[in-house]
This record gives C-alpha cells, sequence and structure tokens, in this order.
C-alpha cells in the first residue's frame, strides 16, 4: 500500500485527494478467520515386532558366548554427570587420552568432597555414579606430572639437554633429582541427568526406552573403565592386555593382538554379557629402526626410504633410554644425527653473568657430552619430540616404540591372509579362551558392577538351534546336484543353461605361462560342462619392454594392438595377470573392458592351474556369459510361497568406504536386483559413486526434470520389467548390508521413501509391498555344538533366547564352517509389507545362499548381497586408478572436512551390467 501511495502523491502533485475513500464498515462485521490447511505430519517407521518363532527343521542343543545377567538393585538410579577439563589459564582441553588421568587424580585428592563415590568415566565428557555426588556442580584442581612435556629433556633446539643418558657430572646429577614439569588442571563437573536402573528390567520385559538404553551404557562403560585400570589399550568395547602371548606377526612391522570384546545386551531370556575374541593390529612394539626395517622391507637401517618412514612415525610413542621417558614424534631432523646441530646451554657463566651457549651436533653431544656410545645413529636422521618451533632431537638408536599403539593403516593382501591364518580358533579351543576370559578379566571384583547389584555367570547360554533341510538344487538335463555339508560338485554334471564362449582372446600379462596349453584344457572341460568354446582369435602376448610401465600405460596399449588385431569387438577376454590376481593391473584392466568396451573379462593369475581351478573358472565365465550353473528346484518348478506366485523383486544394497585413513576417497554404493521371475538366481548391479564414508544410499531415486529420473532403482525396475515379461514387481524384497542397529530408522524412513518415490515416478499409481532385511556380519554371537569339536552344521538356524526381546530377527549360520569358529549372519526383519510366516521367511533366505553361481558351496551371508559387496569393491578398484581431474562429472559431497568432489562412475555398458559383479 505503501508504494501505491507514493505513486498517487507523485501523480497528483503530492496530492492524496483523487484517491477513492474505503468502503464502510458494518457495525456487526466480524473479519473471518482463514483455516490454515492441515499439515500431514509423516508418521515415522520403526523396526517390527516380532510375529513369532519358526519351526521347521531339525532340533538341535547350541550353546553361545552369551553369559547370563542378574540384576538385584534395580531400584536405584545412576547420576549422570557432564564434565569440563581445562587447563589453569581455562583453555579447554582438547586432547585425547587426559581426560582418565586427571579423574582418576580427582577420585584420590578429593575422596571427601565426592562422599566416597566410586564412579565410571567415559574417558571423555560423561561420568556416572550409583546415588547422588553431595552437590550437583562440583570444581576441582589437580595437578599432573608432565613427562612427555618436560622442555629439558633430549636435545632441544633452544635449551639445553638435559637428564636422559648416565650424566656426566655432578651437576647433571643433580637435574635428575628435580621433579618433572607438572601442569595443573581445572575439572568442572555438572548434573546432567537421572536414570532410573529399572529400565533394564523394563527393557528385559520388552519395554526398550532411551532409559534403559542409557543404562546399559553405564554398564558398558564399567566394564571399559575396569579394562582401563589394567592397562588395556581400549578400543570401543574390546579390550586388549600388553601380554606378547596375544602378539602375532602379520608382516609389515604390524602385529595382530588378540583380546576381548565384552557388552551387555537385553535379550529373550534377560540381560546378558556377550563375550567374544575380538583382534586389533597394533604397530610392532620395540626398536624403533627394527620397526621400520620390518615395515619397509629392507635390508639395513642405511636403506630406508626416510620421507615414508616419517609418515608412518607420526604421532607414535616412543621411549628413550637410559632414563625410559615417554614421548610422542613429531617428525625427523632435516639433517642427520652427526651434522644436526642444536644450541647447547652451559650451566656455568660467564663474567657478566650470562649463561654461555655453544653450538654442537646432537651425536656430539650424547657421545662426549653424555658418555653413550652410538653404533649406527651417526648417518640416521634423528627423532624429533619437540614441537615444529622448538624441536627436541632424539638419536634413533636410543628410542624403542611403546607396546599396545593401534595401526590403523588398510592391510596388505599378505598382512590379511597372515591374519586370517593366525587369528582362527577352532570352536573349543575358543570356548576355553572365552571361559579363560571371564577369569582374568575378574568382573565380581568390580566395586560398581557389585553396587549395581550385577552378578555374571560363568556358564554360557545354551539356546534352541534349529537344522533347516538344504534346499535341492538342479543341473542340466534335469540332473539333480547333491548337496552334503552345505557343498555340492559338478562332477560327470552340466551347468544348468552352459553359455557359447565365441569371438574371444587371449591376453597375456604373464611372463611366464603355456597358455596353449590352457585353452586346450579349458575347452576340454568346457565341453563337459556343456559349454561350446571356441577357438580364440588371437594370443596377445605383452611386450617385454611394457612390463615396468604403469598399470594405465600397459593397459592401453594392450588395448591398442587387440583394436588393430581383430576384425571386431571381441565378446569375451581371457586375461592372465602377472604373479597374482590382485596386482596393479586388475583395476584399469576391468574399468577399460567393462565400462570403457562392454567387454566381458576374465581374470586368472596362472599359478597352480589344475581342473579343479578351471571348473571354478568356467562356472564364473559361464555365468558373465549370461548362463546359469544351477538352479533351485524350487524355481524350476515354480513353488517358493510368497516369491513364485507374484511377480517379486529382490534387492541387494551395500556401500564401500575407501580404507582406513582415506577420507577423500567417494564411496561406491551398489543396489542389485533380481530379473527373468520367477527366478530367484539372477541378477544385474547398478553402481554409483556417493560422499566419503557416507553409509545411506543416496541415489536411489534421482529426479533431474518432470520426465526423467537418474537413480538407480530406475534401471533396475525397467530391466525387471523387460526381463520378466512386462511385469511390474508387486513384491520388493530388499537385503541390506552394512548398518548398524543405530540407522535402522534411516533404512526405513530414508532408504525406503526413496525406493518409493522411484516407483510412484514410473507409475503414481503403483504401490508395491515391501519387506527390508538388514543383515550384519559384523557381530560378536558365536555359536557352538555341547560336546562336539566341530562348528554347528550347515543351516542352523537361532531365534529364541540371545535374539533381541521384541524386534523380529534371528541369526543364521547357513555355510559349513570349515577353518575356524562359524560367525552366523544377524538377520533383523524391519518390516514384512507381504506377510511372510517365520517359517517362510527363514526358509527363503536359507534358499538365497544358495544361489551364487561363484561356488559351489552354501554361502554365509544371501546372494543378493553378496553380489552388492562384490560389485562395490571391485568398482572401488577403478577408483583407485581414477584421477579426479580426468573424470567426466562430478557432483559435490560434504564431509565434516567441507565440499568433496566425488567422481562420477561411467556408466556400464549393457551387456555387461548384469554380469560385472562376478568379475
Amino acid at each position: 500500500m505503501l508504494k501505491i501511495v507514493v505513486m498517487a502523491e507523485e501523480e497528483n502533485g503530492g496530492s492524496t485527494e483523487a484517491l477513492p475513500p474505503p468502503p464502510p464498515v458494518p457495525l456487526n462485521f466480524s473479519p473471518a478467520q482463514a483455516e490454515p490447511e492441515p499439515v500431514k505430519k509423516k508418521v515415522l517407521r520403526v523396526p517390527m515386532a516380532r510375529r513369532g518363532l519358526g519351526s521347521k527343521g531339525q532340533k538341535i542343543p547350541i550353546l553361545t558366548n552369551h553369559f547370563k545377567v542378574n540384576v538385584s538393585n534395580v531400584d536405584g538410579h545412576f547420576f549422570h554427570y557432564s564434565v569440563a577439563l581445562f587447563y589453569e589459564d581455562s583453555r579447554p582441553v582438547e586432547g585425547k587420552g587426559i581426560g582418565r588421568k586427571v579423574l582418576d587424580r580427582v577420585h584420590e585428592t578429593y575422596d571427601t568432597e565426592l562422599a566416597g563415590k566410586d564412579f565410571a568415566y567415559d574417558g571423555e565428557k560423561s561420568l556416572f555414579t550409583i546415588g547422588s555426588l553431595p552437590r550437583n556442580k562440583l570444581e576441582f584442581t589437580v595437578v599432573l606430572d608432565d613427562i612427555t612435556s618436560n622442555r629439558n629433556n633430549g636435545t632441544n633446539g633452544n635449551s639445553s639437554p638435559g637428564r636422559h643418558g648416565s650424566p656426566p657430572n655432578e651437576t647433571d646429577r643433580k637435574r635428575l633429582r628435580r621433579p618433572y614439569q607438572s601442569k595443573t588442571y581445572k575439572v568442572e563437573i555438572s548434573f546432567a541427568a537421572k536414570i532410573p536402573m529399572q529400565a533394564i528390567a523394563n527393557a528385559l520385559r520388552g519395554q526398550e526406552s532411551e532409559n534403559s538404553q542409557e543404562a546399559l551404557r553405564v554398564l558398558d562403560i564399567i566394564l571399559r573403565q575396569h579394562a582401563a585400570k589394567q592397562g588395556c589399550l581400549l578400543v570401543r568395547q574390546s579390550f586388549f592386555h600388553n601380554d606378547p602371548k596375544n602378539f602375532a606377526d602379520v608382516g609389515g612391522g604390524v602385529l595382530g593382538c588378540r583380546g576381548f570384546h565384552s557388552s551387555f545386551r537385553t535379550t529373550q531370556s534377560g540381560l546378558s554379557l556377550n563375550i567374544d575374541v575380538s583382534t586389533t593390529m597394533i604397530i610392532q612394539p620395540g626398536p624403533v629402526v627394527d620397526f621400520l626395517i620390518a615395515n619397509q622391507n629392507a635390508k639395513d637401517p642405511f636403506s630406508l626410504d626416510w620421507a615414508k618412514a616419517k609418515r608412518v612415525l607420526k604421532n607414535l610413542r616412543v621411549k628413550t633410554a637410559p632414563a625410559n621417558q615417554e614421548f610422542k614424534i613429531t617428525g625427523l631432523s632435516e639433517k642427520p644425527c652427526r651434522e644436526q646441530m642444536f644450541t647447547l646451554k652451559q650451566r656455568s657463566k660467564d663474567e657478566d653473568g650470562e649463561v654461555q651457549t655453544s653450538e654442537v651436533t646432537v651425536y656430539d653431544y650424547f657421545v662426549n657430552h653424555r658418555n653413550i656410545d652410538l653404533r649406527y645413529s651417526a648417518d640416521l636422521p634423528c627423532l624429533n619430540v619437540g614441537k615444529p618451533k622448538r624441536p627436541t632431537y632424539f638419536p634413533i638408536e636410543l628410542c624403542t616404540l611403546v607396546s599396545l599403539q593401534r595401526y590403523t593403516k588398510a592391510l596388505s593382501t599378505f598382512q590379511r591372509a597372515s591374519l586370517v591364518e593366525k587369528s582362527r580358533q577352532k570352536p573349543q579351543e575358543r570356548m576355553q579362551i572365552l571361559s579363560n576370559a571371564l577369569k582374568i578379566n575378574n568382573y565380581d571384583a568390580e566395586p560398581l558392577l557389585r553396587s549395581s547389584g550385577v552378578s555374571i555367570s560363568s556358564n554360557f547360554t545354551q539356546v534352541d538351534g534349529r537344522v533347516l533341510p538344504a534346499p535341492k538344487l538342479k543341473a542340466g538335463n534335469g540332473d539333480d546336484l547333491f548337496t552334503r555339508n552345505g557343498r555340492w560338485n559338478f562332477n560327470n554334471k552340466r551347468f544348468f543353461e552352459p553359455a557359447k564362449v565365441e569371438r574371444w582372446a587371449v591376453v597375456n600379462f604373464s611372463a611366464r605361462c603355456d597358455v596353449r596349453g590352457l585353452v586346450r584344457d579349458l575347452t576340454r572341460l568346457g565341453e563337459t560342462k556343456g559349454i561350446s568354446v571356441e577357438a580364440p582369435f588371437e594370443v596377445f602376448e605383452e611386450s617385454p619392454q611394457l612390463r615396468r610401465a604403469p598399470p594405465v600405460v600397459r593397459v592401453d596399449k594392450m588395448f591398442e594392438e587387440i583394436q588393430s588385431k581383430l576384425p571386431g569387438a571381441p565378446k569375451f577376454l581371457l586375461c592372465l595377470l602377472p604373479e597374482r590376481k590382485n596386482c596393479d593391473i586388475y583395476g584399469p584392466w576391468k574399468r577399460k573392458n567393462l565400462a570403457d568396451h562392454g567387454i566381458v573379462t576374465q581374470c586368472l593369475a596362472p599359478g597352480r592351474v589344475n581342473d579343479q581351478y578351471l571348473t571354478n573358472l568356467l562356472l564364473k565365465i559361464n555365468a558373465k556369459l549370461g548362463g546359469l550353473n544351477s538352479m533351485l528346484a524350487a524355481e524350476v518348478s515354480p513353488s517358493i510361497p510368497m516369491v513364485s506366485k507374484v511377480p517379486t523383486m529382490i534387492l541387494g544394497m551395500d556401500v564401500s568406504h575407501g580404507s582406513p585413513g582415506q577420507s577423500d576417497v567417494p564411496s561406491i554404493a551398489a543396489v542389485v536386483s533380481s530379473r527373468q521371475w520367477p527366478s530367484i538366481s539372477r541378477y544385474r548391479a547398478s553402481v554409483r559413486t556417493q560422499s566419503p564414508k557416507v553409509e545411506m544410499i543416496d541415489n536411489i531415486f534421482k529426479k533431474v526434470s518432470d520426465t526423467d529420473d537418474d537413480g538407480i532403482m530406475r534401471e533396475l525396475l525397467l530391466d525387471f520389467y523387460v526381463s520378466s515379461g512386462k511385469r511390474k514387481p508387486e513384491h520388493i524384497i530388499v537385503f541390506r548390508d552394512g548398518v548398524s542397529e543405530s540407522q535402522f530408522n534411516q533404512v526405513l524412513n530414508i532408504e525406503l521413501d526413496q525406493l518409493i518415490e522411484a516407483c510412484n515416478f514410473l507409475d503414481e499409481k503403483w504401490s508395491p509391498k515391501f519387506v527390508i532385511i538388514v543383515a550384519q556380519k559384523n557381530h560378536h554371537t558365536k555359536f557352538f555344538q555341547s560336546g562336539s569339536p566341530d562348528n554347528v552344521p550347515p543351516g542352523t538356524i537361532i531365534d529364541n533366547k540371545v535374539c533381541h526381546p521384541r524386534n523380529n530377527d534371528f541369526y543364521l549360520c547357513a555355510h559349513a564352517g570349515m577353518i575356524g569358529t562359524t560367525r552366523p549372519t544377524h538377520y533383523h526383519v524391519l518390516l514384512d509389507e507381504v506377510g511372510f510366516s517365520p517359517d517362510e521367511l527363514q526358509e527363503l533366505v536359507h534358499n538365497l545362499s544358495y544361489v551364487y553361481q561363484r561356488s559351489t558351496t552354501a554361502i554365509s551371508i544371501v546372494a543378493p548381497i553378496s553380489y552388492a559387496h562384490l560389485a562395490a569393491t571391485q568398482v572401488g578398484q577403478w577408483m583407485k586408478f581414477e584421477d579426479a581431474s580426468e573424470t567426466s562429472s562430478s557432483h559435490g559431497g560434504l564431509t565434516n572436512a567441507g565440499p568433496v568432489t566425488v567422481p562420477q562412475l561411467p556408466r556400464l555398458q549393457e551387456n555387461v551390467a548384469s554380469s560385472m559383479f562376478f568379475c
């Protein structure tokens, strides 16, 4: 109105007389209020409750590593306090690891002010007591001896070296008696919340709440603190003692350290303590030089790569001889020990009272001033344990690495293989170790557990297991495949649907291999399985001059030769890799074939190639070329409950992340879907990149215009429709891998919404019914046969006692554990709109463990998830060789570090999209 009035004034020479008068308002007029449109509040989905227990299968008594917990004090309360730590000048303490030392000193010094109460401290910002402290806010000041910050130790660039080694004179001996430099800390403890112990009892009745989860968290924190007092390395709920008997060398200066996982869980049978063997990687303790030689596989200290050594050593803790003081490594000296200078302050003063200084080398100081013999450090860099502007140097041979320091980088293939071999335990051995763990940890002596009224049984919990019969399998010509102990073979059997190997060639990156003999044997064995193998167009041998070239160059040169000699694009390439399958050529070769040229390829490492090896190779080749090795009998004559009668699509979803420490590497999201309904044995993959370390898949549905969806699901839904006789799936069963219980609600309310949107975008009247199942392998529940040295038999299923008191979950050991102790898969049914009975759903999951076309065994997790995991990790191999500046396009993703460019994957060629996960 203001704008209109101003314009009117301007048009009428500043007068408003020309404006019409407002209409009169009736005396009894009351303005009507506009009714706000009702806001539709979205109802959040939560995991469904259990509908009942399964009954099929032969019953079997099973022991599990859950130990029953009794809680007698349900009338008390845990009191939660927040903890804030400050330095003397009121700066907040940000460094990790100091909190426990400070709070231990508070407990020692102020016992009376704390009313003699023990507390459980999580090492960061939370502290718990049983019953309240005297006041809601308490402030304390404590002093800690700070050994590592003493500036008069070693050879400091700005002051005299201190008390390391045998002091050569009386002055040094006096300095030895001086106290360590100390630091003052201020501690504020403030009341935050009150947690009734009754919440634990409620959780046992299936009435879980935020309070019950917090109460169990307190009990877990008590266990962590108990382990910390014993000097253990803490990794979440796993504890590692400093005992060399628990160390196993896996190569590269890395040790596998065996410890124990302990956590409280609410189950159908009550509260239990889950104890399991756990392993983490630690740095090899001992002389720093020994570690570096092992880490770099060097022959002596003088052939080390010091740039690499600097990266590996940064932030590791060392003790220095002979004073045995501990420091953190901040870097290396720029010059060798015999050349690295520093300023040495003399204790005697000159005539003017000034402190005398002189420039000496680190080597000269330790050898001549400290009388310490240095055997090999003269020509090696020194360790810097000071700050960048105030370096403190030590000769490397006087430094030893402290034990129990985690190694967080990715393991090599050989280290992983060594770890698996050295950390496996047979079932009876594992049970003995777990029984001993209860005695070693001595939880009954923990005062806070006693005050909580918690007592822990020493007996393994017995549960009721059932062994499901193996599903019947069909080979070619209608022959039955006979399964025994979760395994079968194709001796004298043909593949169910054999493919034809035609228009193909052999590519040899290997220096030594009888290629002609290999092709001959492959052709012979293929014929026995029904596969027709034509003679290859050509055998391409790599030029010896290229074998030292970068992997991408080797692959490009090979493709140039292929394109110059073949009459057209091959349908299939058999690739012989040098040395081992996981060599550097593998990633670029797969990308070149699958993404750039749409060529199906099979790699092999020509080591011990025999008939069994080649038969396994033919399993993969047949599947990649569109064949089918075996099929469930229930698929051949469709009789799978709830699946065979109604068009049903089965999805497997997984996300693969970069190696530990690689925060800028994009994550790979993979979704595979069944095709050619009523089959549940054929799958196709769709893969996308997304922001690093993001677990939720963000490209399931991606609307780019009113008519265009560029998400993962669109291409999978269209493929199902085309391959299934133009039928839309009425049921969609989703198997999701890699999410924790805290993320279940995100799967139900974010990913499921995207699935629904993708369907509605294709047809707004189409509303399929969904089943959402999460599969977890990363847990610590194990099962044992009572009185038997063997693993539980394949098909063992448990849905009672150690399962969730309310939610719909079960454990399945579908595979035969041949080595070590079987790890069951924990399935959580979050949603079931279809209405499966417990037996029907468990049988479907069991069946899906038998349709993995790459092997002749039941696998430990359903095939859709195995394929999705394989697709994501193998496409991740491509990303290692991708230069982000060369990718076709990118989209932004946000992490804690800010914007990160996520390179977009090239789309898979259509003719390999349904087979790329068999690579």
